[in-house]
């Protein structure tokens, strides 16, 4: 990965639960990336989305061992948002500490029973959406995940934008949403971030989704840090 300035956009994650990190891979690298959706070899479970009220789509989870570009990154932007992980944890008053690298946190996850993997690629055409949801798979979990974005908008599709919802305590919801560049990765609350208020820090509960997709393929790789019971 190109050398980002981490203090910024851990900041910036902190802050808000969600940052966009500057394009990290080309467009022959995202291409590359895309077209493995139609490997015959590479899945442990395929899901239509509309067959389970998820939305329509499809989507496949990734079986071990993961493709090197995959299980890279996933390395990568793990060891960059421990210490966030950590922090929130720390101002929100959970015993839990993660560790620095993911290999040590996957180990914890496995002792626990969670041992499928949970990288997964995301395809979307024409009337295709993402209803507004969490990603758990179990008792385990890592605050962030991740989305790289491998099309370009405006250019191999229309619509589809990338929908976050913060669920305010007594307040009405507050929705983002990006569209962000082909090769971009968003960084984002698995489940909530800290908010600070006159007694302390309060969990503030944000979930994701994306919007329907006008026209074209949108194809995204999905990274989250914890395996699945």
């Amino acid at each position: 990965m190109p050398q980002l300035n981490w203090q910024n956009h851990q900041n910036t994650l902190s802050e808000n639960g969600f940052v966009l990190l500057p394009p990290l891979l080309s467009a022959a690298e995202c291409h590359q990336v895309a077209e493995l959706f139609d490997a015959q070899d590479l899945y442990r479970k395929s899901i239509v989305m509309q067959q389970h009220g998820y939305g329509r789509g499809e989507y496949k989870y990734f079986n071990y061992p993961l493709p090197p570009i995959v299980d890279g990154l996933r390395h990568e932007l793990f060891a960059n948002v421990a210490p966030v992980a950590n922090d929130w944890n720390e101002k929100l008053g959970i015993v839990l500490r993660y560790p620095a690298d993911l290999d040590s946190w996957l180990a914890t996850c496995h002792e626990a029973g969670q041992k499928r993997p949970t990288p997964l690629i995301l395809k979307y055409g024409a009337g295709d959406w993402n209803a507004l949801h969490q990603d758990m798979y179990g008792d385990l979990y890592f605050p962030f995940q991740a989305v790289l974005f491998l099309n370009q908008p405006g250019q191999d599709y229309t619509g589809g934008e990338f929908v976050l919802v913060e669920q305010r305590p007594r307040m009405q919801s507050k929705a983002i949403v990006l569209q962000p560049e082909q090769g971009q990765i968003l960084l984002f609350t698995t489940k909530y971030r800290p908010a600070k208020g006159t007694r302390g820090y309060h969990r503030v509960a944000m979930r994701h989704g994306v919007s329907e997709v006008k026209s074209g393929t949108r194809v995204n790789l999905g990274l989250i840090f914890h395996d699945a019971a």
